[in-house]
């Protein structure tokens, strides 16, 4: 038989700390959310006029990232590797923005050729190109190649997104002052880079190869700035925070029965402490648009905010060594 009402307010009368007990646990879940939220972009600017390329921007942060640069009247690129994906997230962004100048192009980061083919597309059919945004990524997949032969992690992450932004660089120069954003990751702190082993072929770890690839975004992103000095082209990299994403979908692959016992505690994780989309787009959107960062090129973010990455991450010799590894691997030179 169901309690009623009256009688249910005289239960919590009678128990005035289980009252308090619910009021302070509620707000303490909300605190704990916003105190994980982390910083917001404050920046109002326009980018009316300006072209902006996303990569894989079809969902999670790239997605919202896109959503922003288009309300803020931008021409928006979602480079993805799934049309079919891509072009619903672009109907959405249109419908919800108001702003039809959204398209899509093919882009395989795993894929050289692909990478070529976009680059090769945007530098004949765009008259500028402001912003790049290098966002998509692989996490800590199986011990699986790129279709050039590259370790996954590192080949998608970084391999993919060097060639990309060197090929673009002459159109980036041309539209100064413009930005270059690379998304890293926190666990860019747990990484080092194996020249020995590069792909990691004698020693593979799905962490262990995400976070060389997050270390090597960092030390892309400083090496740029060097080279870049005096172009009006300005570089920075980033971790937008721990969010539910697709991100995560090779998790189960890696590590089996062992994340099928930890996946509800890992999700409740984040779910309590981590942000949500939005707001893990926020850094992002930040290194793109807010005025006044250009002292601040070369920087790695956190929250909106200039972060002292690990010291590997600021040494020029490695820095330096890893540009010229990657200029080989992807035949710049």
């Amino acid at each position: 038989m169901a309690a009623s009402p009256g009688g249910v307010v005289e239960t919590l009368q009678a128990c005035p700390a289980v009252v308090i007990g619910v009021v302070l646990g509620v707000a303490g879940v909300v605190l704990v959310r916003k105190f994980c939220g982390g910083g917001v972009c404050r920046s109002n600017a326009r980018l009316d006029g300006k072209t902006v390329v996303i990569t894989g921007a079809n969902t999670g942060i790239g997605k919202e990232t896109a959503r922003d640069i288009a309300k803020r009247g931008a021409r928006v690129i979602l480079a993805c590797r799934d049309l079919t994906k891509a072009e619903a997230a672009a109907a959405e962004i249109r419908h919800d923005t108001g702003n039809g100048n959204v398209v899509i192009e093919k882009l395989d980061l795993a894929s050289l050729k692909s990478v070529r083919e976009f680059a090769a597309k945007v530098n004949a059919k765009e008259s500028r190109l402001d912003i790049l945004i290098n966002n998509a990524g692989i996490m800590t997949c199986p011990q699986w190649k790129t279709k050039d032969g590259f370790e996954m992690q590192f080949g998608t992450n970084h391999l993919g997104h060097f060639l990309l932004t060197n090929l673009l660089l002459d159109l980036l120069k041309k539209s100064a002052p413009s930005r270059v954003v690379n998304v890293s990751s926190l666990a860019h702190t747990g990484g080092h880079i194996h020249f020995d082993d590069i792909n990691l072929e004698r020693s593979y770890n799905p962490i262990k190869a995400y976070c060389q690839s997050k270390l090597a975004n960092v030390l892309f992103t400083k090496e740029l700035d060097r080279k870049l000095q005096g172009t009006g082209v300005t570089t920075y990299s980033l971790h937008p925070g721990s969010i539910p994403s697709e991100l995560q979908r090779h998790l189960d692959a890696s590590y089996g029965w062992l994340y099928f016992f930890l996946k509800p505690f890992f999700i409740a994780g984040l779910w309590f402490f981590g942000k949500t989309r939005q707001q893990g787009a926020q850094t992002s959107i930040h290194c793109a648009v807010s005025e006044g960062l250009e002292t601040s090129s070369g920087q790695y973010f956190t929250d909106c905010a200039p972060t002292e990455p690990i010291p590997e991450a600021k040494d020029e010799a490695v820095a330096k060594k890893l540009w010229e590894l990657s200029e080989k691997m992807v035949g710049l030179k």
